[in-house]
């Protein structure tokens, strides 16, 4: 659970302090949507490759290296001139995400029973979804007090206390088997892509980063606009409502024993669906209450999700995790330039019916693509 804060940290934390370096480099709204995507890019691009680099020298390594290596650009991003030198920090923050996320998913699955997978998947999420809050409430507050470029100071200096953390704290890996076969990685590689137990998770995957990039993203432009003029410590205290995610996520570990994979993402979709509607009501206490149900369907859905190819796939999960990963953090890219494009031409209002329409391709994944088995694969 510790991993997911220390992984998670960084990945989004520039999303509360958008408007305030929307105005002091003048950029527009895609390209400041571009220092989210840029991040959750470099993910997707790396997170197959780091899977197969676990595979072959192990978990535990390449965890710790990666959170040490997260330290560096996040600390450079204090340098930053213009939006392009920021961007490519926020890419270089985003390649070694994969070493620790993908990796972690792996080691799980080894180390654990079957039995436990889904309820320690739902821990993990819920890390990852506290650290998503954290990282933007750290550093909104920071920049009231301290301004921005200080504050990713201090955010590099606690991933490095993150790092020793877990070089003291994580359990080495007692289950797992080295594959240095590059050839072997390439078949495992294209067995994957054939298996409807890693693609249709992965397109699902996809669907869902979409719509929290590009709702928590923008949702920052719109509420710092007329009339709600937020300031960046407000903006902040709003990513309040991933709180509920770290509370309800290891609760849907129940509901999807119960009701079963598929039944339980058509559901926490459809929440999505709703919140995201009220996020078009006037009152600023709806739209709040509107995030909360979005946020809490995204992490409902995607702890059943990587639960789901936890359970299901039973070799390569490194590289299965890390085939995930990609396609959903290319969806978090595309999420990025879509909405803001989206919000440039239409405000929130055309934003909304872009992330609508991507959650309904979501609930025809989940219908169409999942393929139910017995015993269930999570729970």
């Amino acid at each position: 659970m510790l991993i997911g804060v220390v992984a998670f940290l960084q990945v989004y934390s520039i999303q509360s302090i958008l408007p305030i370096l929307q105005r002091e480099f003048m950029a527009s709204e895609v390209q400041v949507g571009s220092l989210v995507g840029a991040t959750v890019l470099s993910v997707a691009l790396l997170s197959p490759f780091l899977g197969m680099l676990s595979d072959a020298i192990g978990r535990r390594g390449v965890i710790i290296a990666s959170i040490v290596f997260l330290a560096i650009p996040t600390g450079m991003i204090a340098t930053g001139n213009n939006v392009f030198e920021l961007t490519i920090w926020r890419f270089l923050q985003g390649v070694a995400v994969p070493g620790i996320t993908v990796v972690t998913i792996a080691y799980i699955g080894e180390e654990y029973k079957s039995s436990s997978v889904g309820q320690l998947m739902s821990y993990y999420v819920s890390g990852s979804v506290l650290g998503g809050f954290l990282g933007r409430f750290i550093l909104g507050h920071l920049h009231e007090w301290i301004g921005w470029r200080w504050a990713y100071v201090v955010m590099a200096v606690l991933t490095i206390i993150g790092a020793v953390w877990v070089a003291r704290n994580l359990p080495k890996s007692q289950h797992f088997v080295p594959n240095a076969n590059l050839r072997a990685s390439l078949k495992m590689l294209a067995s994957h892509l054939q298996n409807r137990y890693v693609i249709a998770p992965s397109l699902l995957g996809f669907c869902v980063l979409f719509s929290l990039v590009g709702c928590f993203t923008f949702i920052n432009l719109h509420l710092a606009d007329p009339p709600y003029h937020l300031s960046t410590s407000d903006l902040a205290n709003i990513f309040a409502v991933y709180l509920i995610g770290v509370i309800i996520t290891p609760l849907s570990a129940r509901l999807i024993a119960k009701l079963g994979v598929k039944v339980s993402i058509v559901l926490a979709v459809l929440l999505s669906a709703v919140g995201v509607i009220i996020t078009l009501v006037h009152p600023l206490g709806w739209i709040i209450g509107g995030l909360a149900l979005m946020s809490s369907g995204v992490f409902i859905t995607q702890s059943a999700t990587i639960g789901y190819i936890a359970n299901n796939v039973t070799v390569g999960r490194s590289l299965a995790s890390g085939l995930y990963y990609m396609s959903y953090y290319a969806g978090g890219t595309v999420g990025a330039w879509a909405c803001g494009y989206a919000y440039t031409h239409g405000q929130w209002t055309w934003t909304v019916i872009t992330l609508l329409a991507v959650q309904a391709v979501a609930l025809l994944i989940v219908i169409f693509g999942l393929q139910k088995r017995t015993p269930q694969p999570v729970g």
